[in-house]
């Protein structure tokens, strides 16, 4: 049966689209953030990034979230090192999460962390173990070999399919 457009677009379902970017230093280490104090994830560690504004598509989310986290510039060539589907986080529904790599950071540029961070560091995937996360460590596992190989890596619930 037809229904008029208006009717029908109110039946789509409304997700949530994140961008996240994996910088890795020389020696292959990821760059993690930790939320600050007040912030919902107050204490848990994760990439630079954030939800997409209005109209605004993934690479240029990536690219704003990371220089407004930061104090980082993207190169201008996105390359897409993974996607994730979570059904629902933190109460807000579903939400896909673009992943990029935003290249090694050789620290000629410090960084420099908004309100929203309290720390940040590079550090290596085994030093994670017992580090609070806001995602999984398999997550970042199959992000890193992504960067490194090249590759893509196609997420459900942060785990590869």
């Amino acid at each position: 049966m037809w229904i008029p457009r208006e009717e029908w677009i109110k039946t789509l379902p409304q997700t949530v689209v994140a961008s996240c970017v994996l910088l890795l230093d020389p020696d292959g280490r990821v760059l993690l953030l930790r939320y600050g104090p007040g912030t919902p994830m107050s204490g848990r560690w994760w990439l630079p990034g954030g939800m997409l504004d209005h109209g605004e598509d993934p690479w240029a989310a990536a690219r704003r979230e990371t220089s407004e986290e930061t104090g980082l510039e993207l190169a201008d060539v996105p390359r897409l090192i993974g996607t994730d589907h979570r059904v629902d986080v933190e109460k807000t529904g579903p939400v896909i999460d673009y992943f990029f790599h935003g290249g090694v950071h050789t620290g000629e540029r410090p960084v420099r962390l908004s309100d929203e961070h309290d720390r940040h560091a590079f550090l290596h995937l085994a030093e994670l173990r017992d580090t609070p996360l806001a995602a999984g460590l398999h997550t970042l596992t199959a992000l890193h070999a992504a960067a490194r190989s090249g590759t893509t890596v196609y997420l459900r619930e942060g785990r590869p399919l």
